[in-house]
């Protein structure tokens, strides 16, 4: 599988026009880095505004990508609107470290990053965890999103869902830019998606320093799976203001997600089956999913003086889902079982985060010191229902089945569902960031003390199931060496924690004995070396990784801690305008990923579920110099084979996907207007996406069929 690897890597390398000394580096005083260590200001965009210069880093706030010691990517909302993303996953599938997955039964999106997963729920907002919806976040209020890749428990504390151990993903909501702004998009989607969207920002007062914009969108239709409806009304309004020494963001939005018969993940007995049509639906047609989530969050700092500034960040959200779901196993020939199950849920969260950075030097030594507190308090309230009547399921002859009745096996009550699990976490961190020879070395050197406390609940009773509150600390140690104007040489060692997992009730079709317990936080390490390239047109990033954690399994029906997987692999990143008009974005990731230990022995040496060695995205734009305004873009998504099964007996077949896409940009009656259409799925092929993605369960996700969209946008 390595010969995948220096395959890839050349297919990219051949991208590039010329070598890096055919392109004169940029001079370092031609760089223009605003809002370094900020905890509002935004690196600007990268050439191409594809992604931007740098990206938040927890505490250490926003950095340029060539003092960042870890790997990070922040995809702009350029991106974003011409591409016609819907939602967060959209803008990831331009990653190459990330694959998007689904929840286990739900429709929960799941980003898989060097082969880990980090749930949606623990994406952070402005920086702020716990905050945005759960399962799905809408794309047209969002500004940045950025990627961040490794363990980053240090930066940011351990993610509140359990999940994080190997990435993190924070957005940043739009801003009312210096130019006034009403834009109108209508779209449509096949086989019958309307879209509708408003966004507007204006700025006000004597300096213009109040800003606000505001973002309505409904979708609303039959989507390109066969017989399955999506409906989504979302609104935000983003707010800010700027003076000399004070800046404020303030966020606030709403999102009411439905899905009417949505095709469901399948759990494979042995052998997976092959993938069905891409536009089947095995869904039965009453089973739904429906959220609504209101959030918001408020971020601020202020400069006490030229060289200390204080920050504050809290917000909240409230969320209530509803599902009835029937997502079914199957032999290797499509046919199984499946059975009805209802659940409700209903989040409430508060999260809040403050610091203080302050600059000075010792001798030759200029050092920026933060330090940094940060809690988060959750309580979810669950019920279901689990009906116990199988169901016959055919992935290739689907069967419509009445909705059993009978046999249910409750926890709690499903119309008022009683309180399960009481997160309540905080953190306290320290860093110091030093930096000599005029920046081209820089050292961060730091700690977080975090304290987790979990209690769960028994669905019935109330009674208390488990319980624990410790704490732990994890450092974090890197280094940036700068030995031209244009290269940085960068290394890390950081450790990962996470809070314990809480046992499902089923993992595939295995009832769990210690359901609803909640297992002991996990630690992981983390060793990372690479360097990156800025030739001012075009960079790049090569990253070497080793990461390490605890992994729960199922074991005689207990869900456990009984294990350690290892992840090691390399990392190529390109992005940039490297010719006037050519854009490139994409990249190369290789993953080594190992069961390191398992209680028992058992499975142990072998490659945890779902976790694909080689993953590919190449993403190529291209303004006709003979058509004025006109933009053609393509992209090459490819993923290598993974396991389905811990054994290592099963795999589901690599996969490669194109997307063709272009927009029309011009004036009409004095109006700006752009056109967009674009071709995922170009040739219609029918594949596994992806499998797994919740620790021992082996569920597949099956691929998007081909989907054209259209949208246009109008400027008044």
């Amino acid at each position: 599988m390595r010969s995948k690897l220096v395959a890839s890597l050349l297919l990219v390398s051949a991208s590039f026009p010329g070598r890096a000394d055919d392109v004169p580096a940029a001079p370092a005083d031609q760089v223009l880095v605003i809002g370094q260590g900020s905890q509002v200001e935004l690196p600007p965009a990268y050439a191409g505004d594809q992604v931007a210069r740098g990206a938040r880093a927890g505490l250490l706030g926003n950095i340029d990508y060539m003092d960042l010691p870890f790997s990070a990517t922040a995809y702009t909302q350029d991106l974003v609107r011409h591409q016609q993303a819907r939602s967060v996953g959209d803008v990831l599938q331009n990653d190459p470290a990330v694959r998007v997955t689904k929840g286990f039964g739900n429709f929960q999106e799941v980003y898989m990053v060097r082969g880990f997963p980090v749930f949606s729920d623990d994406m952070m907002l402005n920086g702020v965890y716990g905050i945005l919806p759960r399962q799905f976040v809408a794309a047209e209020f969002i500004d940045r999103v950025e990627v961040f890749r490794g363990a980053n428990s240090f930066l940011n504390g351990a993610a509140p869902g359990g999940s994080g151990v190997a990435g993190a993903f924070n957005v940043v909501p739009k801003r009312a830019e210096d130019t006034p702004l009403t834009r109108g998009t209508l779209g449509f989607e096949s086989d019958g998606m309307a879209y509708a969207a408003l966004d507007g920002a204006r700025r006000f007062g004597a300096e213009r320093e109040f800003g606000a914009r505001l973002n309505v969108v409904g979708r609303g239709g039959e989507t390109a799976v066969e017989d399955q409806d999506r409906g989504l009304t979302a609104l935000s309004l983003n707010t800010d203001f700027e003076r000399e020494r004070v800046r404020i963001r303030a966020d606030l939005g709403y999102q009411d997600h439905f899905l009417d018969s949505p095709r469901p993940q399948v759990t494979p007995f042995g052998p997976p089956p092959a993938a069905p049509d891409p536009d089947d639906n095995f869904a039965q047609p009453w089973t739904f999913s429906d959220e609504q989530q209101l959030f918001g969050a408020l971020r601020g700092e202020v400069d006490l003086t030229d060289h200390a500034t204080l920050w504050l960040a809290f917000g909240g959200r409230h969320g209530e889902e509803s599902n009835r779901l029937a997502n079914p196993n199957a032999t290797a020939n499509g046919i199984g079982t499946a059975n009805r199950f209802d659940n409700k849920r209903d989040d409430q969260v508060l999260s809040t985060d403050a610091g203080l950075r302050v600059e000075f030097n010792t001798g030759p030594v200029e050092h920026r010191f933060i330090s940094s507190v940060s809690a988060l308090r959750s309580n979810s309230k669950n019920a279901f229902d689990f009906y116990l009547t199988p169901i016959a399921s055919d992935l290739r002859a689907p069967v419509v089945a009445a909705s059993p009745r009978t046999g249910v096996f409750s926890g709690g009550v499903l119309n008022e569902p009683a309180l399960t699990e009481a997160v309540r976490n905080w953190s306290v961190a320290l860093a110091d960031t030093m930096s000599i020879l005029d920046g081209r070395v820089l050292g961060t050197v730091g700690v977080r003390r975090q304290s987790i406390a979990t209690r769960t609940f028994d669905y019935n009773s109330g009674s208390r199931l488990s319980l624990y509150d410790e704490n732990a600390v994890t450092p974090v140690g890197a280094l940036v060496v700068k030995p031209l104007d244009w290269m940085s040489l960068y290394a890390n060692y950081a450790e990962s924690l996470q809070p314990g997992a809480i046992a499902p009730a089923l993992v595939g079709a295995t009832p769990i004995q210690n359901a609803g317990e909640a297992l002991a936080p996990f630690r992981g390490e983390q060793v990372e070396v690479g360097v990156k390239v800025d030739r001012r047109q075009y960079g790049a990033t090569l990253a070497f990784f080793s990461i390490s954690k605890q992994t729960a399994l199922v074991e005689n029906s207990l869900f456990t801690d009984g294990g350690e997987q290892r992840h090691q692999g390399i990392e190529f990143s390109v992005f940039g305008e490297p010719l006037p008009g050519v854009r490139v974005l994409g990249g190369v990731t290789y993953v080594d990923g190992e069961f390191t230990r398992v209680t028992g022995g058992l499975n142990e040496g072998n490659t945890p579920i779902g976790v694909p060695e080689v993953q590919i995205n190449m993403n190529l734009e291209w303004d006709l110099p003979m058509v004025p305004g006109l933009t053609l873009d393509g992209r090459v998504v490819y993923t290598d084979e993974a396991y389905t099964d811990a054994a290592n007996a099963f795999t589901i077949p690599s996969w490669t996907r194109f997307d063709l896409g272009a927009r029309y940009t011009t004036r009409i009656a004095g109006r700006a207007v752009e056109v967009r259409g674009r071709m995922e799925n170009l040739t219609n092929r029918s594949y596994w996406a992806s499998a797994g993605g919740f620790p021992g369960a082996n569920y597949l996700v099956l691929g998007m069929p081909r989907s054209f969209l259209m949208s246009a946008s109008v400027d008044f």
